[in-house]
């Protein structure tokens, strides 16, 4: 196996300059399939977010340079009998299409299955969202179903299909 070409890490307040500007160097990569913090306050409050219990965020950073490949975000952590999370991931524009976003989420998964022991990740995607749902696949997730009207992006409510990895 090749070494990774990418790490993670959680992010810190100190990450803001350089998450600002790849967030603004992605809009029209990120269309309106997210809506990633776009300035400083926006950023110290999602920060505080992901440090709430059941929240887990991880920057994805080239190995060679430390640059910004993407966010991969589990949330809604639950333990006991379901042992499940949520999972969110964008990635950043100046890094897109080099499978360093599969190498992050193939990462986090083995965190959230090996280390945390969750027994399921569940990842919510636009059905028009190309890029996601092809890393998704890539990375071993299978289509459970669809929901209308799941979530509400940039002030609209959106379709998503239901992805789910599972630890067996």
């Amino acid at each position: 196996m090749p070494p990774a070409r990418i790490y993670l890490r959680p992010p810190e307040a100190g990450d803001a300059p350089a998450f600002l500007a790849a967030v603004a160097a992605s809009r029209r990569m990120h269309g309106d399939w997210v809506s990633p913090p776009a300035d400083a306050v926006a950023y110290l409050a999602w920060l505080d977010r992901m440090r709430q219990p059941g929240q887990q965020s991880f920057l994805v950073l080239r190995r060679d340079d430390e640059s910004l490949v993407g966010v991969i975000n589990l949330s809604h952590i639950v333990m006991g009998a379901l042992r499940s999370a949520y999972l969110g991931y964008y990635a950043f524009a100046a890094n897109a299409g080099q499978g360093l976003m599969s190498e992050g989420l193939q990462a986090v998964c083995r965190h959230a299955f090996r280390v945390l022991k969750l027994h399921r990740v569940e990842a919510n995607i636009q059905p028009g969202n190309a890029a996601s749902l092809a890393l998704a696949r890539r990375c071993g997730f299978h289509k459970e179903g669809f929901s209308p009207r799941y979530l509400k992006i940039k002030g609209r409510w959106r379709d998503h299909e239901r992805w789910a990895l599972l630890a067996d």
